[in-house]
C-alpha cells in the first residue's frame, strides 16, 4: 500500500510540475482592440494579430529595424520590429507578431509569422477580424467611445 501510495505522489507532483512549466512556455492571443484596452499581460509575452493597415509599413534603408500598424477592423496598434520579415508580409495581409508591450506603448515583436497563401489565415485572427466586421454591420462599433475602424 506504501508503494501505491508513493507512485501516485510522484505521478501527481510530476503533473504539478509539468502544468507548471507548459503554463509558463505558453504564449496567448490577445486580440488588437484588448491590448489597445490595456487588457494584456504585462509580465510575459502574448500573440497579437490582424490585417498589416496599407501605407503604414515603415523601414529605414540599410536596417532590419522597421514599423507598421496592425488592425482588427476595430483598433490599431503599432508594432516595431528587427529583423528579416516572412516573404509573404504585404500591407493588406494577415499576420501573427510574438511579443509585449513595450515602454513607449508599442509592441515589440521577436517573430513576426504572415500567412503561407492565399486562402489561409490563422484561426484567431479570422475570428477576430470576423467578430469586428459583425459589429460594424451591426452598428455596435459607433458611439461606443472605443476604437474606430481605420
Amino acid at each position: 500500500m506504501l508503494a501505491v501510495g508513493l507512485a501516485a505522489a510522484g505521478i501527481a507532483l510530476a503533473t504539478v510540475f509539468t502544468l507548471t512549466a507548459m503554463k509558463d512556455s505558453m504564449m496567448f492571443f490577445i486580440p488588437v482592440s484588448d491590448v489597445v484596452a490595456g487588457e494584456y499581460p504585462a509580465d510575459r509575452n502574448f500573440r497579437v494579430g490582424g490585417l498589416v493597415v496599407d501605407g503604414s509599413v515603415n523601414r529605414e534603408p540599410g536596417s532590419l529595424e522597421m514599423s507598421f500598424r496592425v488592425t482588427d477592423l476595430r483598433c490599431e496598434l503599432p508594432v516595431r520590429y528587427t529583423g528579416v520579415l516572412p516573404d509573404l508580409f504585404r500591407e493588406g495581409q494577415g499576420v501573427v507578431a510574438h511579443g509585449r508591450i513595450g515602454s513607449e506603448g508599442d509592441f515589440e515583436a521577436d517573430t513576426i509569422l504572415a500567412k503561407h497563401d492565399e486562402n489561409y489565415m490563422a484561426p484567431e485572427v479570422a475570428e477576430s477580424l470576423a467578430e469586428h466586421v459583425s459589429e460594424q454591420t451591426a452598428g455596435l462599433a459607433e458611439g461606443s467611445g472605443e476604437c474606430t475602424s481605420p
